[in-house]
């Protein structure tokens, strides 16, 4: 793994800063049960997770015969927001070792969110967690035409942070993340749990951490 300190880093949220992914494999399963569509855990995890909500409700209702019915789909989308926000007011998913984690590299470096998520769910998480002000830049699903794995997301948050590809650094835990910071020109390193590691190998992440934890060589190491 390099050694150079990135100049920038941009975070992935769901499953990287949030501890979610879980979570979200819960709330699949049951938005899509509530319409007669049988998603369990082990195929979110195995065919969706990684792609902005939008765009896995479209893949969803595609793979079971329903796609081109965009109410249903706005609908879905709408339930899905509001099913993690209830879930979230009790329990928040940032855990405190991410938290600092993402406070110590923000005092070194500048540093932004590109994510799938909706800007309400990020930011009224963040705020829980006490790191909305860490943020300057926070690229969400509506800033976005194409979803990762297209690099959208990340050359966005790169151009507002006024930083160049080449000396950034994402940190990500989906496949289709990875190749997303990828594709868009810098290093990854991804964050175990959602993908196997062999996947987010060959997708292009150069290490792999299995948390969000400062004191996890891999993630100090980074920096110097």
């Amino acid at each position: 793994m390099a050694r150079v300190p990135p100049r920038a880093v941009v975070f992935d949220f769901n499953g990287t800063i949030s501890h979610d992914e879980p979570l979200l494999a819960e709330i699949f399963e049951r938005m899509f049960a509530e319409v007669g569509i049988d998603v369990p855990a082990q195929l979110y995890f195995s065919d969706f997770a990684g792609y902005s909500d939008p765009e896995i409700v479209d893949r969803v209702l595609e793979r079971f015969g329903r796609g081109g019915d965009r109410a249903s789909a706005a609908a879905l989308v709408d339930r899905r927001m509001e099913l993690y926000l209830e879930a979230v007011r009790t329990r928040n998913p940032v855990l405190p070792a991410a938290a600092e984690a993402v406070r110590r590299i923000a005092d070194r470096v500048p540093v932004a969110i590109a994510s799938g998520a909706a800007r309400v769910e990020i930011e009224g998480v963040l705020e829980a967690a006490g790191l909305r002000p860490v943020f300057d830049v926070i690229v969400t699903a509506e800033d976005v035409v194409h979803g990762k794995p297209d690099p959208e997301g990340y050359l966005i948050a790169l151009d507002r942070l006024g930083a160049d590809p080449a000396g950034a650094l994402a940190f990500e835990d989906s496949v289709q993340g990875v190749r997303s910071a990828v594709a868009a020109g810098m290093r990854c390193v991804a964050i175990a749990g959602t993908a196997p590691d062999e996947l987010l190998a060959e997708a292009g992440a150069e290490a792999i951490a299995v948390a969000l934890d400062w004191s996890i060589p891999v993630v100090r190491e980074c920096f110097g």
